[in-house]
């Protein structure tokens, strides 16, 4: 799958998460959602950026959000 399909395949679980939970399903049910979520996430990272690991993803994503952030907001993320 490229990497377009896997982000769609991505948002589509992301709202059969929130319908699920707003159908006050069992929470086992959204588990397993959120299980698969986290699959279908690592299958999107590794089409949209082949051979990068969990730890370049989140500091990529850390310095995005300390580029936009308040100096406030900042604090709370260094500690």
């Amino acid at each position: 799958m490229h990497a377009v399909e896997q982000a769609r395949a991505v948002l589509t679980r992301l709202e059969r998460i929130d319908a699920l939970k707003q159908a006050e399903v069992p929470a086992a049910v959204l588990l397993d959602e959120v299980r698969a979520l986290l699959t279908e996430a690592e299958a999107w990272v590794g089409a949209d950026r082949p051979g990068e690991t969990a730890t370049d993803a989140l500091a990529r994503s850390r310095e995005a959000f300390l580029a936009g952030a308040p100096a406030a907001d900042a604090a709370l993320v260094a500690r």
